[in-house]
């Protein structure tokens, strides 16, 4: 699916997995629309696939906003003539603290940009989707939520990364009939900017004290992944020789979720 005539959004664009993300479909020959909320992020990762020489849309829009996604999701069908992939990747980690400390304010920003925000995505998307006549959706979910729970005070991020899957698994029967396959990806420890959107407060009260073995990353020794690492199983899922696999978490954690 990923080649000269198709076109795919990727949210979250302009940082870590979503610029990746953006930048490998590129390579591949995919007509990309870049969205996310800073603009001048979007700019640097549309010049960057430019330079490579792919195409690429700036699409300004806050996933949690409506109109905003649906004027960016209309733009991007009607500048590149179709939609065949949908990245929803836009997120953050919000506020971490403990459930009798966590403020209904700080609770709602993160379900709205994590979950009413995948929500809009494909909720705007899904209908072109359909009138391509099928297309591939990935959706980025987390092991928080998934295969964890030991991240202190996590509870709103990891409750929207495990509906996000739920969201996934449930779409992947509802769309199936229209050729729309839908997955998501869980990763696990991976070298991103997200932390700049993360505040932790009391972090003593939740935690549970466990000593890891050296290195929470098995694979890499304890190193975290990186982003290409998650960009690379994205690529695959949108692709033709993922054409059977719908409906399924992937977790890409070096082992991780394993170890806790």
């Amino acid at each position: 699916m990923v080649g000269r005539s198709s076109v795919a959004l990727v949210t979250g664009a302009g940082s870590g997995i979503g610029r990746a993300t953006a930048c490998l479909l590129a390579a591949k020959g995919a007509k990309v629309g870049v969205l996310g909320r800073t603009r001048s992020e979007l700019e640097e990762v549309a010049t960057q696939i430019s330079a490579q020489g792919g195409e690429a849309l700036v699409l300004p829009a806050d996933v949690a906003d409506e109109m905003p996604m649906r004027e960016a999701v209309k733009h991007l069908v009607s500048t590149f003539g179709g939609l065949d992939i949908v990245v929803a990747n836009a997120g953050i980690n919000g506020v971490w603290a403990p459930i009798d400390d966590l403020k209904p304010s700080e609770w709602d920003e993160t379900i709205a940009v994590n979950l009413r925000g995948t929500f809009l995505t494909l909720h705007t998307t899904v209908p072109y989707l359909k009138q391509n006549g099928g297309g591939a959706i990935v959706v980025v979910s987390s092991i928080n939520g998934t295969r964890t729970f030991t991240t202190p005070g996590a509870t709103a991020y990891t409750a929207t990364k495990a509906a996000q899957v739920a969201i996934v698994q449930q779409l992947a029967l509802e769309l199936a009939r229209h050729h729309i396959r839908v997955n998501a990806v869980c990763p696990g420890e991976i070298d991103t900017s997200i932390a700049e959107n993360t505040s932790l407060r009391h972090e003593q009260e939740t935690a549970i004290p466990v000593e890891w073995p050296e290195g929470q990353v098995p694979i890499t020794g304890g190193r975290p992944g990186c982003s290409e690492d998650v960009a690379d199983v994205i690529a695959f899922l949108v692709s033709d020789e993922a054409r059977h696999i719908t409906g399924s978490p992937i977790w890409i954690d070096g082992g991780q979720g394993l170890l806790r």
